[in-house]
């Protein structure tokens, strides 16, 4: 049995990741949520997780693989459609999922995960509008060349999955988009698994504190969704 390691719903977009991969393909999973700021009370991440952070997936009770990137490849190893079949569509989907892993840093810095609020941002900084530039042509390029609704074809695929936190930091921070990429970001959000998965962030009352600072630095909170 698989059991996926998490953290808050409302914040952990690295933990979104698999879990949504999972859900979406209906992959069978225990799901283990510990909040963040648990580790000086009486569970640590490293208890589960050699790196201490999340996601962390622990196959038959022995088997640890940490990092949202190798589980979606030991995931891809043991079910089927987690990546595209068609050659040309797995290429380019494995390509822009590593690009979203290893990239995006200004707009990870600026408009950090929290799903229960809407901020004005109180600037954009050169180096983030050209992130934001290059994510509407990544979007734009996946949907036009495989024909949609999801980025690398008709089907849902790792590369959406990889995505699926930006797609609730264009909800939260109304990042300017264009008409294409907004569709697909509201498409993502009208999934199943991601309607659950936001639904349960707006209900958790935990709160983190050095998230809430990022969320507070990015500019004025219009709105704040969350249980209290």
């Amino acid at each position: 049995m698989l059991k996926l390691y998490i953290a808050n719903k409302n914040y952990s977009s690295w933990s979104l990741r698999a879990w949504v991969l999972m859900r979406e393909l209906d992959i069978p999973f225990e799901e283990a949520l510990v909040p963040f700021g648990t580790a000086a009370g009486t569970i640590s991440f490293y208890d589960f997780s050699p790196t201490g952070k999340l996601p962390c997936l622990v196959d038959d009770g022995s088997r640890v693989v940490w990092d949202s990137l190798a589980i979606t490849e030991y995931l891809a190893e043991r079910v089927p459609n987690v990546w595209p079949a068609d050659v040309d569509a797995r290429a380019w989907a494995r390509c822009a999922a590593a690009e979203m892993h290893s990239g995006f840093s200004h707009m990870r810095e600026t408009c950090t995960m929290n799903c229960g609020l809407r901020v004005r941002i109180a600037s954009y900084s050169p180096a983030l509008e050209r992130e934001l530039q290059r994510l509407d042509e990544l979007w734009s390029q996946g949907l036009s060349r495989f024909g949609g609704p999801f980025l690398a074809g008709s089907a849902f695929s790792a590369a959406d999955a990889f995505f699926a936190p930006v797609a609730f930091r264009v909800q939260t921070y109304a990042l300017p988009l264009s008409p294409v990429a907004q569709r697909y970001a509201e498409h993502l959000r009208a999934l199943p698994s991601m309607r659950e998965w936001y639904t349960s962030a707006l209900a958790e009352t935990w709160r983190d504190e050095a998230h809430e600072q990022e969320a507070q630095r990015a500019g004025a909170w219009v709105q704040d969704l969350r249980a209290r």
